[in-house]
């Protein structure tokens, strides 16, 4: 099947071998976003939230998701991560995150930057969800790559 690396000539799903390509610096930039009722976000940026300090929580749930993204998606390979980065900036009406993610491997980063942004805002969902029901978990979206064969990428 032509293109589909993950596939084999019989269609089956497959972890494509990564083993003769160069080890390279790579990085990935993913983003997303959160939006909520007014007084959640103002709980939140008061520390009023009965379960603790939410974008606390929320980073160090990214970071640990970015660590595990082979266990979560199939056909991942398990990287040696240098870096995991959570931005959250949190204004009247939500939380963005951004996560930076690194490695010195054989394969890109990027489904460990999107998880680790997935994985952010779902956690503040989970922290903040007796305050509102109605958050909206949004735009999670690759921002960047650098480093591997195809090269730096842009959106």
């Amino acid at each position: 099947m032509s293109g589909l690396t993950h596939l084999d000539e019989e269609g089956s799903a497959r972890m494509v071998d990564v083993g003769t390509k160069p080890t390279t610096t790579r990085q990935a930039v993913a983003q997303g976003r959160i939006t909520m009722a007014r007084e959640a976000a103002a709980a939140i940026r008061a520390g009023s939230v009965q379960k603790g300090d939410v974008l606390a929580v929320a980073r160090v749930a990214g970071i640990m998701a970015a660590k595990k993204t082979s266990d979560l998606i199939p056909l991942c390979h398990p990287l040696p991560l240098s870096k995991v980065e959570i931005d959250l900036a949190l204004d009247e009406e939500g939380v963005t995150a951004t996560a930076t993610v690194a490695t010195a491997g054989q394969t890109g980063v990027e489904m460990e930057a999107l998880t680790a942004v997935s994985v952010t805002l779902l956690t503040v969902y989970d922290m903040a969800k007796a305050l509102d029901k109605r958050m909206d978990v949004s735009d999670i979206r690759l921002l960047s790559k650098t480093g591997g064969k195809l090269g730096d990428w842009r959106a």
